[in-house]
């Protein structure tokens, strides 16, 4: 017996950058009607939403009273930055149930703005045993990966840095990207180092904004306006919270929510077309497309080096210029399901667009290389 099927059915982002004059929740709200616009549906046809925020600012129970929405299926699951591939994987199953027909997803941020206005921030449970030592959150536990990578397989800054060269070959690209002029190698290994050993251009952005994804089971595909990007596959896994409890440096949880999302769609990863993988850092890069198998332990730096992965290149990655140089509002998983759903569909000219993009995988992390959640995605 077929699964019903599932598909995305309307993209958008709200105002990116800085928004003083933005709420995380009429962020929501302005991409949310933006997405469901596109879609040719509205507030009145979603029956389920999915919801993740930093902290309390977003509850799911206030969300869905400031959109006027009574949802019959609520999910509020927060895994950090890869909240939304998992969203994306439980709002398909609720549609395979038959328990709803259309679902929202959605996450809203105003982290630059917020820091400006210094706001107190309580300290976790984990970071009690880590903060007092030096360890700055969450760049010190992903530089904690860097020099283990590093020092295993002989890795390189260099190797590193054209992770970030390349996401900004992309941005020059994307009008709506932060950063678009190009950089060199040279340049990421001249910007101050943050923590040893990523530098500046090494890490992501810290911006405002949010992202809505609008998903619609089979049935009412010929009811919306644009053509559905059909969910294939979904995986996720949770290893650790803390960085010090992290099974192994230089493995991450994409290693099982990888091969789970493959096997449900029946691909192989010669298969896809374009790849959207989470850039909160560079070495994140590099870490995941290992784990998820599409090289062996210590070969991605070679694997994803700028000429290979910038456009024009053989393996087409972080397509918009990813957290490194779109943007990064806290939690950038959203917006890597935004970007494969425009280049399934063929929304872009020239060069910004992978041509004959067919599949499509997407993976977002949490935490500090705590969370991993991966789907697949097919143009209908």
């Amino acid at each position: 017996m077929s699964r019903r099927r599932a598909g995305i059915v309307g993209v958008a982002e709200s105002e990116l950058g800085k928004t003083p004059h933005l709420t995380v929740f009429s962020q929501q709200a302005q991409a949310s009607a933006a997405a469901l616009a596109e879609a040719g549906l509205g507030f009145g046809d979603v029956e389920g939403l999915f919801v993740a925020g930093a902290g309390s600012w977003s509850p799911p129970l206030a969300l869905a009273e400031y959109l006027g929405l009574q949802p019959k299926y609520l999910d509020g699951t927060n895994i950090g930055g890869s909240s939304f591939e998992a969203h994306l994987g439980h709002a398909t199953a609720a549609i395979e149930a038959g328990l709803i027909d259309v679902a929202l997803i959605t996450y809203g941020s105003t982290q630059r703005t917020d820091r400006s206005r210094n706001l107190p921030r309580a300290a976790s449970l984990l970071e009690q045993y880590e903060r007092p030592f030096g360890l700055p959150t969450p760049v010190g536990a992903y530089a904690l990966a860097a020099n283990r990578y590093m020092y295993e397989y002989g890795v390189t800054s260099e190797q590193l840095a054209e992770v970030a060269v390349s996401a900004r070959a992309w941005a020059g690209l994307n009008p709506k990207a932060y950063y678009r002029d190009p950089i060199t190698v040279e340049d990421v290994l001249a910007s101050d180092l943050i923590c040893e050993p990523l530098h500046k251009l090494d890490c992501c952005l810290v911006t405002d904004g949010g992202g809505a994804v609008v998903v619609a089971a089979q049935d009412r595909w010929p009811d919306v306006a644009t053509r559905p990007v059909v969910v294939l596959g979904h995986g996720e896994t949770t290893t650790h919270q803390g960085i010090a409890q992290m099974p192994d440096l230089t493995v991450t949880g994409a290693a099982k929510s990888g091969p789970a999302a493959l096997r449900m769609a029946g691909v192989t990863h010669a298969d896809f077309d374009v790849v959207e993988i989470y850039d909160s850092f560079t070495i994140t890069v590099l870490l995941t497309l290992e784990s998820l198998g599409f090289c062996k332990p210590g070969e991605a730096g070679d694997f994803a080096r700028a000429v290979r992965t910038r456009p024009g290149g053989e393996f087409p990655m972080n397509t918009n210029g990813g957290g490194l140089s779109y943007t990064h509002p806290g939690m950038y998983g959203i917006f890597l399901l935004i970007e494969a759903t425009r280049q399934l569909r063929g929304d872009f000219t020239g060069e910004r667009q992978v041509k004959d993009a067919e599949l499509a995988l997407v993976h977002g992390t949490g935490g500090v290389l705590s969370s991993t959640s991966t789907v697949v995605l097919g143009r209908g």
